[in-house]
């Protein structure tokens, strides 16, 4: 099904890690586990071992979920359309890890890598996709509708900024609460012309609610590069409220790890919410049907973020040179997460269809 890591070749390990199996190893939520004996050691980056395999797992789950996917739509298994995140996985597993499991997100119609990120389990995200009743929504949701309130995911939304409102309604009822839980608003840099996500950034601010607004900044909305539809200083909108805002390499997921801890620390303690403008670049089209892309960007740029800037790829180059794991250990998880996603698939297709007589349940006028 053309499982990649991305075209960047690791570099040889300078030393190895000494990573084994054993018992009573950390599990992994979901993906498996990987057991380690160095699992409490810290590195430069002032994560330890088990974060850092976890994240790289993490990453190369939402990858062959969505070649997946692809595959499926491509076989006419799959009604309706899917807008992939492939080439933005460092963004949502850097951001969903520095959450504890109660905390919420809200998503978009490019979301399943912020679903499977949050905990979502594969094999119940593909019956949604096929309109299948295991599915997280009984199959009425599918790709672009998926919620799933077990893990804090309050649900993807097609409209654009959305979640705006959800999320910070959320916030809001956090604080109210007092629960200590945050929310995380997920947004393209399309929704920077949406009236909604100023209205609740500016009541998140005068509030001091604890949500986080991560702009996944692609680069296109849709077809049109941002440049010809966002005016001015993207981190100069929200510092007009006077929210904290950072710019992050959206390709390193220890930098946005990093910098989505601190946000969501500094809002946990009142002081207000954070913004991150995530800079990244999806490496298909706007859809699964946007096959086609000459006429609004090249080849040679795809080329340069898929061959240069893939996030698997660069933390799985940074994970050997620094000695914490090497070539067989990545082989070895990208192995096991492939399985585990072949079975999820097995499962949705062999899963039944509601009953059509239940069409008019959970549905509401």
């Amino acid at each position: 099904m053309g499982d990649t890591y991305g075209s960047r070749r690791l570099k040889p390990a300078r030393y190895r890690c000494g990573i084994v199996d054993q018992p009573g190893g950390r599990l992994t939520p979901r993906f498996g586990s990987l057991c380690m004996t160095i699992a409490t050691r810290q590195t430069a980056a002032g994560l330890d071992v088990d974060k850092l395999l976890r994240m790289y797992r993490q990453m190369t789950a939402i990858r062959l979920f969505e070649e997946r996917v692809n595959d499926l739509y491509t076989r006419a298994l799959m009604p309706g359309l899917a807008h992939l995140y492939i080439g933005e996985e460092a963004v949502a597993v850097g951001i969903c890890e520095a959450l504890r499991p109660d905390d919420y997100i809200t998503s978009t119609h490019r979301g399943h890598g912020h679903c499977l990120a949050k905990g979502a389990a594969p094999r119940l995200m593909f019956a949604e996709l096929l309109g299948k009743e295991a599915g997280y929504c009984k199959g009425k949701g599918g790709s672009m509708h998926i919620a799933d309130p077990a893990t804090g995911n309050l649900g993807a939304n097609a409209i654009v900024a959305g979640g705006a409102g959800i999320a910070t309604g959320a916030a809001f009822s956090s604080k109210y609460l007092g629960t200590g839980r945050m929310a995380v608003c997920f947004f393209g840099e399309g929704a920077l012309g949406q009236g909604v996500l100023y209205e609740t950034m500016n009541m998140a601010q005068l509030w001091k609610l604890p949500v986080l607004y991560a702009c996944e900044n692609n680069l296109y909305n849709e077809y049109t590069h941002y440049s010809e539809t966002t005016a001015g200083d993207m981190l100069a909108r929200p510092a007009a409220f006077g929210i904290a805002a950072e710019s992050v390499d959206g390709q390193n997921v220890r930098a946005v790890h990093t910098a989505a801890s601190a946000m969501v620390e500094r809002a946990r303690r009142g002081d207000g919410p954070g913004f991150l403008l995530l800079n990244t670049y999806r490496y298909r089209g706007h859809h699964v049907g946007d096959v086609a892309r000459e006429y609004y960007r090249s080849k040679q740029e795809e080329q340069r973020w898929m061959t240069e800037r893939d996030p698997i790829a660069l933390h799985g180059e940074w994970l050997v040179a620094e000695g914490l794991a090497d070539r067989a250990t990545l082989d070895r998880i990208h192995a096991e997460v492939a399985a585990e996603m072949d079975a999820a698939v097995e499962f949705a297709l062999n899963a039944p269809y509601p009953d059509p007589g239940r069409v008019d349940e959970d549905v509401y006028a």
